[in-house]
């Protein structure tokens, strides 16, 4: 990819983050931002929700780093078990084990009565059924049925590290943020996992475009 089109790349997943998360914080935290409502504060209900919107963009940050370091495991897993349909099948594993991580070791030291369980639930749905439906339109997108597995690893997989990070060292309204930084994390990787291959044949594009430019350039140099 070109450094413009990474650019433009990084710049909208910016976006991606910052919306989703600006949105959802109204509904996931309205007991905060109602107050500011009601009493007709609405510079505090702003600088509350640019606060929202600038904790998207750091969800982002932390969606793309997975990223590029999600395209370089995959790569290494299919060199190692030298087939893709092998490391297919442990990836699978991998989403077994982090399913059950979450549930085992994530979701029951939390719950402490039904509704715990489920809100819980609920995040859990959100989680695979936003992997699933991404990983059917990476399918649709690209014609390749064994994009599937990949999909629904980097979705599942690694959106749930990049979840646990995010949630590392907060202590104080803990459900708000485990339900809230899910949404800016699941909905940047989706976006990244469905338009690189865009980006990717633009700057091939350019590329193209650049290496017209300077044969002509060396032409010209050859008939001066």
């Amino acid at each position: 990819m070109t450094i413009r089109n990474w650019a433009k790349f990084f710049f909208f997943a910016m976006l991606v983050g910052g919306a989703v998360n600006g949105v959802f914080s109204l509904f996931i935290r309205w007991e905060f931002f109602q107050p500011y409502i009601a009493n007709g504060q609405w510079g505090e209900f702003f600088a509350g929700l640019l606060w929202m919107v600038f904790l998207g963009f750091t969800m982002s940050v932390i969606a793309q780093a997975g990223f590029f370091a999600y395209l370089t495991l995959h790569q290494v897993g299919v060199n190692i078990f030298r087939t893709l349909t092998l490391w297919n099948w442990v990836q699978l594993l991998l989403i077994a084990i982090t399913i059950f991580d979450i549930i085992f070791f994530r979701f029951i030291p939390g719950v402490k009565d039904g509704q715990s369980w489920l809100f819980y639930v609920g995040l859990l749905i959100v989680l695979i059924f936003g992997a699933i439906a991404t990983a059917v339109q990476k399918v649709k997108l690209t014609g390749k049925k064994h994009v599937m597995i990949s999909a629904l690893f980097f979705m599942i997989v690694i959106t749930t590290l990049e979840w646990t990070i995010a949630l590392m060292g907060r202590d104080e309204n803990i459900n708000e943020y485990v339900a809230l930084l899910l949404f800016p994390l699941l909905a940047v990787n989706a976006y990244q996992l469905l338009v690189l291959p865009k980006y990717n044949a633009k700057s091939d594009e350019d590329r193209q475009k650049l290496e017209a430019r300077r044969q002509a350039r060396r032409e010209q140099a050859k008939n001066a």
